[in-house]
């Protein structure tokens, strides 16, 4: 049976279609209200008494690509309540038809939002044009404003951390429900403060899962003493294995003489490499000048105000991980290596040659690159081995030792095999971080007392010393099925959406779009 279209299914429910005119790109509707009785807004009394009439026009969706504006006639009731102080009002048609003073209709609204929400001022101005919605991009932001909803569902398990302003400069903190996955409210800054105050009126809360600052963890412990800490796992593994790359920079001395290049000639090394080496010099310079001071009882604030370094950069020298002699990112030439061997071997000595026939076989590295390797290859020939000895970096050294010696070349594993023979305490450190991650991934939280008391005796005891600190929530990271990881993502959506912005949006803006889209 064939359903007769009606002209009133092109205006919301509730209006009835009077009459239509199409005027060049733009459609006029005239509607009215249905109903004959309107309640007073006051004391909700029903009346028919009608003072007068006006017309009232409001956007709404476009139909068959051309704008459409409703003409809507509103009636003026005069309410007969004796005790209502209202005498004449004009009739309501709902929130969800045509709020009261509207220029657009709740549907169009709704799409309006949802533009706003999803691109934008500017961007979302520019397709809703497109669609025959003109709104500016100030009105997009507006709405999405006015109709942000924030979530009223009582929290239990929630997730904190903070997602950078600007970064190194100007924090804010996140808060998200990881029971229904999704961003519950932004918070300006991330002083403990602020957190413990706002987690003050959430006392349904028994679990909180944040990342391993001390700033939340003290905020969660003053306003939700009851509640289980969780630290992150990623970033307990993440803590370890810097741990474990802390260790080998402690030992770069000790690593240089085992290997046995523990003296570096200036002459036989190529033009980058001897930038390095001149950077490795003045660092050096600057190691015993913070070192003397530091050997003096001088402290460390007081050591950054003398020298004009840097408390981290301070720091680090105190604890022996600024010794890498060379410190270079890895080598676009990596993979490309086997072939050139087999080819410099064969007699291909020509540099230029070399890099054209690379760039056929997708390397896409400059000429200099090949021509330093040639040069280095050049030198090697014409001098002893051990003089040319090279030591890798620390990030290097940390990797191939936490590789299995299948996947390692003939000559990554006879350095490490003679690291492994000179520095043992390396070994030991390599053994506890292994034994710390397998204690995660197994979710076996009964060795972590021994653990922290074998680490703490070790080249990882500043790992062991955090761990003993905060061992409740480390303990409730492996045993948990909780994690922070729901709220690492939310923070990189929360990025895409300040970056849309140009990272301009105020808290109100940003919190509108990321919790007000779900």
């Amino acid at each position: 049976m064939k359903q007769r279209f009606r002209p009133a299914s092109l205006v919301p429910a509730g209006l009835m279609v009077d009459g239509i005119t199409i005027e060049g790109d733009r459609v006029v509707v005239r509607t009215r209200s249905a109903v004959s009785a309107c309640p007073c807004p006051d004391c909700g009394a029903f009346s028919q008494r009608i003072q007068s009439r006006y017309f009232r026009r409001a956007k709404d969706l476009p139909l068959s690509g051309r704008r459409v504006e409703l003409q809507v006639l509103v009636r003026r009731f005069r309410c007969d309540a004796v005790l209502c102080g209202r005498q004449i009002f004009a009739e309501r048609f709902g929130d969800r038809v045509l709020a009261p003073r509207a220029r657009r209709t709740d549907r169009l609204d709704h799409i309006v939002q949802h533009l706003g929400l999803a691109l934008g001022g500017r961007p979302g101005a520019s397709f809703a044009a497109r669609m025959m919605l003109p709104v500016s991009n100030d009105t997009l932001l507006r709405v999405v404003r006015q109709r942000a909803r924030v979530p009223s569902e009582p929290l239990r398990v929630i997730g904190i951390d903070d997602f950078a302003w600007r970064r190194n400069h100007r924090y804010g903190t996140i808060v998200c429900d990881l029971e229904r996955r999704r961003p519950v409210a932004l918070l300006c800054d991330r002083e403990p403060a602020t957190s413990e105050a706002w987690l003050r009126h959430q006392r349904l809360v028994h679990t909180v899962a944040r990342d391993r600052g001390g700033g939340y963890g003290e905020a969660v412990a003053r306003a939700l003493p009851q509640a289980v800490q969780v630290a992150d796992r990623w970033h307990l593994m993440e803590n370890a294995s810097r741990a474990f790359l802390d260790a080998v920079r402690k030992s770069m001395r000790q690593i240089r003489s085992a290997i046995g290049a523990t003296v570096v000639n200036p002459a036989l090394l190529t033009a980058a490499e001897k930038l390095q080496y001149d950077g490795y010099l003045r660092r050096e310079e600057i190691n015993a000048a913070v070192l003397a001071l530091w050997r003096e009882g001088v402290p460390i604030k007081q050591i950054v105000k003398r020298t004009g370094h840097h408390r981290q950069t301070v720091r680090r020298i105190v604890r022996g991980e600024r010794s890498d002699v060379f410190r270079p990112r890895q080598s676009s030439l990596d993979a490309h290596l086997p072939w050139l061997d087999a080819q410099w071997d064969a007699g291909a000595r020509n540099a230029a040659a070399l890099w054209r026939t690379m760039r056929t076989k997708g390397f896409r590295g400059s000429l200099r690159v090949i021509s330093e390797w040639a040069t280095r290859r050049r030198r090697a020939e014409k001098a002893d081995a051990s003089s040319l000895a090279r030591v890798p970096s620390a990030r290097t050294i940390a990797r191939l030792m936490t590789t299995g010696r299948d996947n390692l070349t003939k000559a990554e594993t006879v350095t490490i095999a003679a690291i492994e023979d000179g520095v043992p305490a390396l070994v030991e450190a390599r053994e506890i971080i292994a034994d710390f991650h397998a204690m995660i991934r197994m979710k076996r939280a009964e060795p972590l007392s021994s653990w922290i008391e074998r680490a703490s005796q070790s080249l990882v005891a500043s790992l062991a010393n955090g761990v003993r600190r905060d061992e409740a929530a480390v303990r409730a990271a492996i045993l948990s099925t909780w994690s922070n990881g729901q709220t690492e993502g939310q923070i990189t959506r929360l990025k895409l959406v300040k970056r849309q912005m140009y990272g301009r949006g105020k808290i109100d803006l940003l919190q509108a779009r990321l919790i007000g889209a779900q």
